[in-house]
């Protein structure tokens, strides 16, 4: 019979309900004093008002007025404790995951030296007035190359006129990374002439060793636009068709890592499962990738103390702030957050969503942080700057060079990305209700043990590092999303 809670830390005050609970209930020793649903929390112990409430053996709020052994916790009884920018000291505490056997992949291996998990041919409009050239295009491409390569993706979005400054930036630093990218043998930009994001702008920012992969039109400047980019796409199609796919270290893998509709077993199963992930391929000499700086709000200590040196500390203090920041600048609480689908799966706290957030970035050590649209540099774990927003944070982490995602989710989403995203689930439940959506069932971990999950899950990157297709691909799902800051004109 599947037990009925589970208690993450043994510090931890309470546990996480793993099916509904009927009062009356003895649950570790403690009588459950009424209805505790799936996934919300229960009192192991009593809590007095203002204290503070753990899980994961950290505080995910406080106590807004005494709670029983056995009552109910959640926003009835429990409130945030975050308030604005903080003050941190660099106290390092380094746990580093235990080196793997080798592990390898059939991956591309690039001029530039890095490795792509698929090759194919991708369309980058400059603005959004030629987002629809670009997809017909690469509709009409795909149809033409009779399995050749991996595919041919045009990347739409609204942007690239009407900004300013660092908004436009921003744009262009998106745009320039994504052409950058191993998983593209071949890039058309696709520009309209008059637009804000010029083409010749955003080419210079374009990093000049990938420069000879990439095609340019301008459609004001076409006969036939459409016919044009065809030709050109045409073309490439038969030189990325070159490319094959070799036997790689799993140090040459970039892993993205990121949740999105979390529910109270995300942090008991497939985020704690995807930093088992993180490690295996941060220990191996690769690339991990954690963004979503919102939703590390009240867990950043963990990742400060895991800073490689003060230079790497100080930049998470700064990005870390400089997030909070822009939240009261706006007029917005920090701890705006979780969301109500969030609430209703049992998460109550910022706290909270965060504690388990960032169990994504298992132990591995931080190296490195970038800000909005840079590529990583380093081999570790990237902090990089973006909001949990789904699409804007996994389009980031492609941009900054993930060649495959992870992402978890309690509730699931169709949503896919420019590189493979293997969507993880939670729990059984919607992994059984949503097999066209999602690739593993992180909900084996309670049955199974985490161990064994772990094995299952690395083999599953690994075949999809080296071709296999995830439901996402299967279904179409390929977008991107650009974080939008600025005045509009």
């Amino acid at each position: 019979m599947m037990q009925a809670v589970f208690q993450v830390d043994p510090r931890d005050d309470v546990a996480a309900a793993l099916r509904d609970i009927a009062p009356g209930e003895t649950l570790f020793g403690v009588q459950a004093l009424e209805a505790i649903p799936r996934g919300h929390k229960v009192a192991l112990k009593g809590i007095e008002a203002g204290q503070p409430v753990l899980k994961f053996g950290f505080p995910i709020g406080h106590a807004t007025r005494g709670i029983l052994a056995g009552e109910h916790v959640h926003t009835h009884n429990v409130a945030t404790s975050l308030e604005g920018s903080g003050v941190y000291t660099y106290r390092p505490l380094f746990d580093p995951a235990a080196p793997r056997a080798p592990v390898t992949f059939q991956g591309y291996r690039r001029a530039d030296g890095r490795v792509g998990t698929r090759n194919e041919i991708w369309i980058l409009p400059t603005v959004g007035c030629v987002g629809r050239t670009a997809t017909r295009i690469a509709a009409l491409a795909n149809a033409q190359i009779e399995g050749r390569i991996d595919g041919v993706h045009a990347f739409a979005h609204p942007f690239g006129c009407s900004q300013l400054g660092d908004d436009l930036n921003g744009t262009r630093s998106i745009l320039a990374s994504l052409a950058a990218h191993p998983n593209a043998g071949g890039v058309l930009i696709v520009g309209l002439g008059c637009e804000s994001n010029q083409l010749d702008r955003l080419l210079a920012e374009i990093d000049p060793a990938v420069r000879s992969k990439i095609r340019t039109l301008t459609a004001q400047l076409a006969g036939d636009e459409v016919e044009e980019g065809l030709a050109l796409v045409e073309a490439m199609i038969a030189e990325v068709a070159l490319a094959e796919r070799t036997t790689v270290p799993l140090s040459e893998l970039v892993l993205g890592v990121k949740c999105g509709g979390s529910d109270g077993f995300s942090g008991l199963t497939a985020n704690p499962l995807v930093g088992r992930m993180s490690d295996a391929v941060t220990s191996a000499g690769g690339t991990a990738i954690l963004t979503e700086i919102p939703e590390i709000f009240g867990a950043e200590q963990m990742l400060m103390a895991r800073a490689v040196d003060e230079g790497v500390f100080a930049g998470i203090v700064d990005l870390v702030n400089g997030f909070k920041t822009y939240f009261t600048d706006h007029g917005e609480p920090v701890s705006e957050n979780p969301s109500p689908g969030n609430i209703a799966g049992g998460i109550t706290t910022l706290e909270e969503k965060s504690l388990g957030a960032v169990q994504k970035a298992g132990r591995a050590i931080v190296t490195d942080v970038r800000r909005y649209g840079e590529r990583v540099g380093t081999a570790g774990l990237t902090l990089l700057e973006a909001p949990g927003n789904d699409a804007v944070s996994s389009t980031a982490l492609a941009a900054a060079g993930a060649t495959a995602i992870l992402f978890t989710t309690g509730r699931g989403t169709p949503l896919g990305f420019p590189v493979p995203t293997i969507k993880i689930a939670s729990n059984s439940d919607l992994a059984a209700r949503k097999p066209g959506w999602i690739d593993f069932n992180a909900g084996q971990v309670l049955d199974e043990g985490m161990d064994e999950a772990a094995a299952a899950l690395l083999d599953k990157i690994i075949a999809v590092a080296s071709g296999d297709e995830t439901a996402a691909e299967r279904n179409g799902e390929r977008e991107i999303a650009i974080w939008k800051r600025g005045v509009t004109l």
